[in-house]
């Protein structure tokens, strides 16, 4: 029965073994979650999920293998259907009184919503708007966007109104679990820490065991503290902005916070493309305060770990020769500084906001690739940054 579950878990990525699978029959057959579908799903996540970064595409593959409603197949439906984007935009909004609400009748049960909902699917031809049975908006319908119902299902509403949608059908975003997906500054946060290098500075902290042995030993309270555990490692950034950076600028300052969360020591510098004879700390100033690449790097020891951040997409001649710089004439080329900076910080990588099944369409980006080492190339995603973590570890 469950079999089409566990193909679909496979196709979407979650790596489930035939073990696993069999534990989620034994359970099932020792009654753990008899005709709930909530529970069932506690209980299949539960058992085949073994990674946090997996969480989102367990749903997914629980959608589509369970059509999301409990065995209506309302989510084919609405694909199937492919609505008109213009039954959806929003032209008016409906506003009722709350004694105008009070006389909007909801469909009584989810199911018999359900129901209703699929038949409106099958049976609507045209947009409708103000109205209270058709899917649209600006009514009083059970179905659609900008209207009021006491129990409805939202169709194509950018959020919440009126919170009282017992059924959301529009496209889901999935950005901090799932690791292949785009992330926040927590959960960057999270990945970087895994480089750790723990040491005691700083201030002081409760010593609870030293406590505990101290008043055990005199009889009387005897609170002892210590100083604080943090991560130690000094991070060295150099940040690519500008060009085609710019549509990057978001997921990058979240990067740079949680760099500076996670980290006792982080000291940063923006480059521009490719790492040159200069570099710079305040962009509005960077004709007139730079600082030399050369005394960063005598300035800087073999101990920091180093990270370029950058999309690597730049013209090769960049990369391979003097002069090639965009934007400055440079003595030397960008792989010469590259290789240096290589040489001094062996602990180094390059977090790249681009995807990683995008890298080959850019020469450049394979260029880099090959200066610095292929491995040291990482994708920023949650599963990326835990990579580049074990790299310079």
């Amino acid at each position: 029965m469950f079999l089409p579950f566990y193909e679909t878990l496979r196709a979407h990525g979650v790596p489930v073994s035939l073990r696993e699978y069999l534990s989620l029959l034994e359970a099932v057959d020792a009654g753990c979650a008899d005709y709930d579908i909530d529970a069932f799903y506690a209980l299949a996540r539960a058992i085949l999920v073994k990674r946090e970064g997996h969480i989102d595409r367990f749903d997914r593959a629980f959608a589509a293998a369970f059509n999301g409603a409990e065995g209506l197949d309302i989510a084919a439906a609405l694909e199937a259907r492919g609505l008109p984007e213009d039954w959806l935009r929003r032209e008016i909004e409906k506003h009722l009184t709350d004694a105008e609400k009070a006389g909007v009748e909801g469909a009584g049960s989810f199911e018999k919503l359900m129901e209703m909902l699929k038949q409106r699917l099958a049976e609507q031809q045209k947009r409708h708007q103000g109205g209270s049975k058709w899917i649209g908006t600006g009514g009083t319908s059970p179905f659609g966007a900008y209207g009021y119902n006491p129990e409805g299902v939202r169709i194509g509403q950018d959020r919440s109104r009126h919170q009282r949608a017992v059924k959301v059908w529009d496209k889901r975003e999935f950005r901090d679990f799932d690791d292949q997906a785009e992330i926040g500054t927590r959960a960057m946060k999270v990945a970087l820490r895994r480089l750790k290098n723990w040491a005691r500075e700083g201030a002081e902290e409760l010593d609870l065991d030293g406590t505990v042995s101290a008043t055990a030993r005199s009889g009387l309270l005897d609170v002892k503290l210590r100083p604080e555990r943090r991560n130690a490692v000094k991070v060295l950034l150099f940040l690519d902005v500008g060009g085609s950076m710019d549509a990057h600028v978001a997921q990058v300052e979240e990067l740079f916070s949680a760099a500076r969360g996670a980290f006792a020591r982080v000291e940063h510098f923006y480059f521009h493309n490719c790492l040159y004879e200069f570099v710079w700390r305040n962009n509005r100033r960077r004709w007139s305060e730079r600082t030399l690449t050369r005394d960063v790097l005598n300035t800087y020891g073999r101990g920091w770990k180093c990270v370029f951040v950058g999309d690597a997409a730049m013209s090769p001649y960049e990369i391979a020769i003097p002069g090639g710089a965009g934007e400055h004439w440079n003595e030397e080329a960008g792989q010469v500084w590259l290789r240096r900076a290589g040489d001094q910080w062996p602990d180094h990588l390059w977090i790249n906001p681009v995807r990683r099944d995008l890298w080959r369409y850019t020469q450049s980006t394979a260029m880099i690739r090959d200066i610095l080492g292929p491995e040291r190339m990482v994708p920023l995603t949650l599963d990326g940054l835990t990579e580049g973590m074990r790299v310079l570890s």
